[in-house]
């Protein structure tokens, strides 16, 4: 009888759902939008309706569990703690929505409707280090490091073969490692963490800074700041702009010093980058490189690959979080 897992990933806009097998061919698969379902029960009633329907496609199939890649999620608890991007209510008494909930109980509700199955959450950063260990380009790695470039930055570390999660099941939050004191304002709160200096949004504040300090021309300069994006400035970058290519530099530059720290404390075998800014190519991947090897301590120089990711971005997300299925089960999390 063939084993299937069931991927879902719960994002601000869309919530994807997959059937994946263990080799990570995807059998089915489908999507509907998050914030339809602004009432936890309802969104939640919803997913089950979703993998249901993915169950249909295959009934002899024995599912090996459900895995939930989602945001701010913590895997000792099964609960997603005050996500940024999605707000759900709870439902009052007369079926109108309720208060804000800051705490969603997502396994412990899904474990009303599938108690025998293994249900495994984590973030997505960590869903996809994991997914990167079963179908991508870690398969028999033991320590490495997964490293996310969208809005801001993820990252999971696995070492011995396992994921690092830390007493509170939150460790591995190397965007919010601190690489400029006083810098940046991030999101969390604090100043200069790397997510505000290597991410999409990043380099478009370094992008402003180049613009600001250098006066030669380029083809950004014409567009309102609200509007670059980091796609615009590779576009740019590509096409021979120079103040583009700087701001790739300068954030690649950063992104291999933090790099270099990061391998002091784990000695991966490989560093493994995934995300909308590694499409760049050699304008990113060049200066991190020579950043990371330069700014690492002599034990470690030329020790350390940095790949490409081997997970298909259009379909990381629900791969990562299927893949925590089958991670659950070889080691399950202690819940607490």
């Amino acid at each position: 009888m063939k084993r299937l897992a069931i991927g879902v990933d719960v994002g601000g806009t869309n919530t994807v759902t997959g059937l994946i097998d263990e080799t990570g061919n995807i059998v089915g698969q489908r999507t509907f939008k998050t914030r339809d379902y602004p009432v936890f029960e309802e969104y939640a009633h919803q997913l089950v309706g979703e993998i249901e329907a993915l169950r249909s496609l295959v009934p002899d199939a024995q599912i090996a569990g459900i895995g939930i890649g989602a945001p701010n999620s913590n895997p000792f608890t099964g609960f997603i703690e005050d996500p940024v991007n999605i707000q759900w209510y709870d439902r009052n008494a007369d079926g109108s929505r309720g208060m804000l909930l800051r705490h969603i109980p997502l396994v412990s509700h899904l474990k009303q409707f599938y108690p025998i199955l293994p249900i495994a959450i984590d973030n997505d950063a960590n869903a996809a280090a994991v997914g990167e260990m079963i179908y991508g380009g870690a398969q028999g790695m033991r320590d490495f490091i997964e490293i996310t470039l969208g809005t801001g930055l993820g990252s999971g570390v696995v070492a011995n073969g396992q994921l690092i999660r830390g007493h509170g099941g939150m460790a591995g939050e190397l965007g919010h490692v601190i690489l400029r004191p006083e810098g940046r304002v991030c999101g969390c709160g604090r100043r200069g963490c790397l997510e505000t200096y290597v991410s999409a949004t990043g380099i478009v504040r370094t992008l402003m800074e180049v613009m600001a300090d250098d006066l030669r021309p380029s083809q950004l300069r014409s567009l309102p700041p609200e509007r670059i994006d980091s796609r615009m400035i590779a576009e740019a970058a590509q096409a021979g702009d120079p103040l583009a290519q700087e701001a790739f530099e300068r954030t690649g530059m950063l992104l291999g010093e933090a790099l270099a720290n990061f391998v002091a404390f784990s000695q991966p075998e490989a560093i493994f980058l995934f995300g909308g800014l590694t499409a760049a190519g050699q304008l990113l991947w060049a200066p991190v490189q020579r950043s990371m090897e330069q700014h690492m301590m002599r034990n470690y120089r030329g020790q350390v690959k940095l790949l490409p990711s081997g997970l298909p971005r259009s379909e990381a997300a629900i791969l990562g979080a299927s893949a925590l299925v089958w991670q659950e089960l070889r080691h399950p999390t202690a819940r607490r």
